[in-house]
């Protein structure tokens, strides 16, 4: 059973590795993307951004709840904390913060993700980076999103290493 646990937590950290890898390759390629004038460049880079989501973020973040959930569950530690009468907390608001992640993609990512694929569409089709697609790229409520994304994933992990409560 040591074993057993010993190779799910194992496999949980390289999760979210592969998980925090695709974040953070994303968000480096968006930045270039955003400043890129050049349509011809500006396509591939949206691409590659959906790549890192497709590969390595959505399927990533998936794996890091399940394994988490998994070697919780087989160490007997409480999940749902002071919900299931536990003094430890951790859990639980680590659960509630990858909530708020897994919230963003249909109240945000999607929605606005469909108004940057027309004003993408639009900035190929005229061959130059448009005004909309400018200000598609740097949409404040997308940014907000991936910022609170970013912050919760640290949180997170200063949760699972701390146990502070």
């Amino acid at each position: 059973m040591a074993f057993t646990i010993a190779l799910i937590k194992v496999a949980h950290v390289f999760t979210g590795f592969w998980f925090v890898g695709g974040i953070l390759g994303r968000t480096l390629t968006q930045v270039r993307a955003e400043r890129t004038t050049d349509i011809r460049l500006v396509k591939p880079l949206v691409e590659l951004i959906g790549r890192f989501d497709s590969l390595m973020v959505i399927p990533g973040s998936t794996a890091v709840l399940v394994l988490g959930v998994v070697a919780a569950w087989i160490e007997g530690l409480p999940i749902f904390g002071a919900l299931q009468g536990a003094r430890s907390n951790w859990l639980l608001v680590a659960l509630v913060l990858y909530l708020s992640i897994l919230a963003l993609v249909p109240t945000v990512f999607i929605p606005r993700g469909r108004g940057f694929g027309a004003a993408l569409d639009e900035a190929v089709a005229a061959g130059r980076v448009t005004d909309r697609l400018s200000v598609a790229f740097r949409d404040p409520v997308v940014r907000a999103a991936h910022i609170w994304e970013l912050v919760a994933v640290v949180v997170i992990i200063w949760l699972m290493v701390a146990k502070p409560f």
